[in-house]
């Protein structure tokens, strides 16, 4: 795991922990708009960038970014931004009480499988072969997230796409995608899961309804105070990863909010 900070100046922090089988750098971005008020610290996993390392568990991404904001001083979280794979940690983070945190974002979170085990463990291979097929075919990474829609504004389509397509290729072993999405649906929370002090709200896309019905259920059980907001038009993780500016503006609305 490694934690990337922007904006060391600032007095006011805020956590960000990235989503799965994607590069660290796609949230460079996003992480570089909040700087602008907030010291950042982008916690990306492992298995996810240059270094050469394989991402274990959902558990243990959560306790090694505990230990490594304490190692940086940071005894108390103003705020805290997760999505998908990044959402779930938050989620995770928030039950383990390790550091205290003040307002959290959980943007299309994901949350533990009710169903039995062996189900569980054929979604986790299914899911592991599309993401082997994508990640090794440039037309099949085209044809599952169009570039006129997943280029961020002011870069070349197709150096974007070359680019991570090197980067998966080279850094998304097969065991860290299995190890990604089984950990991700179906790792381990406290039952019950304690009360935590934390203002809460679950982003989604639009697009997304449907798909993030059941964690929007979850993530309101386990922490009731949570409020949901949908974003009309956009799909999974795209307001982060395309939209930098709005995103810092929904976030900072959300930190203003009494």
């Amino acid at each position: 795991m490694k934690i990337y900070e922007f904006g060391a100046a600032h007095e006011r922090n805020f956590v960000m922990f990235q989503c799965a089988a994607e590069p660290w750098w796609v949230f460079k971005a996003s992480a570089e708009a909040m700087a602008a008020d907030h010291h950042v610290y982008l916690v990306i996993a492992d298995g996810h960038d240059e270094a050469g390392t394989t991402f274990m568990s959902l558990e243990k991404n959560v306790q090694d970014a505990a230990e490594g904001l304490r190692q940086r001083g940071v005894a108390h979280i103003d705020a805290m931004y997760g999505v998908s794979m990044g959402g779930a940690s938050v989620i995770r983070f928030l039950a383990t009480q390790d550091i205290p945190v003040d307002r959290a974002i959980i943007d299309a979170g994901i949350t533990p499988y009710p169903y039995p085990r062996p189900i569980c463990r054929l979604i986790a291979l299914w899911d592991w072969a599309t993401i082997m097929l994508v990640t090794k075919s440039m037309r099949m990474m085209k044809l599952a997230a169009p570039p006129a829609r997943w280029t961020p504004e002011g870069e070349d389509p197709e150096e974007h796409y070359r680019r991570i397509f090197d980067f998966e290729k080279h850094h998304f072993t097969p065991r860290t995608i299995y190890n990604v999405f089984w950990s991700t649906n179906n790792y381990a929370m406290p039952d019950p899961v304690p009360r935590v002090n934390t203002r809460i709200e679950y982003w989604y896309g639009e697009e997304e309804e449907r798909a993030r019905r059941q964690d929007l259920a979850y993530t309101r059980r386990a922490y009731p105070q949570a409020v949901p907001r949908m974003f009309k038009g956009l799909a999974h993780a795209e307001l982060v990863l395309m939209f930098p500016e709005r995103f810092r503006r929904e976030v900072t609305r959300f930190l203003r909010e009494e």
